[in-house]
């Protein structure tokens, strides 16, 4: 018999005062028996920082054709695509292909480094492609709030990102190896 998700709820505030978006959103993750705690909070990390109506959790690690969030227009095309960790090109080909924006969020600095280093040539054609780091020491001080149930505050303010609990708050440390070309 297959081990089940489990199920969390999250409720975020985000206050992105970039975009100037001001939202309180209820989520219900379902965390795949596989996944860490890391990866379903980079998940929650990536919906604060793209959150919008229309911004969904897909079925990811359960799905090949899918990522891990999108977000689609009313004529069902994939606007932003995002994907976690270290996809491989033929993957980042096809979203590229699929989707106005990718954006790919590595969350494992030594590994991904070395695949960085190994894919940086082949993915510098894509325009439309956004690759960002999150380093080992932030990964490790929000992974700690990952609880059954969450109530999680995230502040966005000139590209500095804080979380909080209401216990801890952790700054997160972003490092952009590809920007989208414009």
């Amino acid at each position: 018999m297959a081990i089940k998700s489990t199920v969390f709820k999250a409720e975020l505030q985000i206050t992105d005062m970039d975009r100037n978006y001001y939202q309180s959103h209820l989520l219900t993750i379902a965390r795949h028996p596989s996944e860490s705690d890391a990866r379903m909070m980079v998940r929650l990390l990536a919906f604060a920082l793209h959150a919008s109506p229309s911004l969904q959790f897909t079925k990811g690690i359960s799905a090949d054709d899918e990522p891990d969030l999108w977000q689609k227009n009313l004529s069902d095309e994939i606007e932003l695509w995002i994907d976690l960790g270290q996809p491989d090109d033929k993957r980042i080909r096809k979203a590229c292909g699929r989707a106005r924006q990718v954006i790919i969020y590595n969350y494992q600095q030594r590994s991904g480094a070395a695949w960085w280093q190994q894919h940086a040539n082949k993915l510098a054609r894509f325009s439309n492609l956004s690759i960002v780091s999150l380093d080992d020491e932030t990964v490790a001080g929000f992974c700690g709030m990952a609880q059954r149930t969450m109530q999680l505050s995230y502040t966005i303010q000139d590209g500095q990102i804080w979380l909080s609990d209401g216990e801890h708050t952790v700054e997160i440390a972003v490092e952009s190896w590809k920007n989208i070309r414009t």
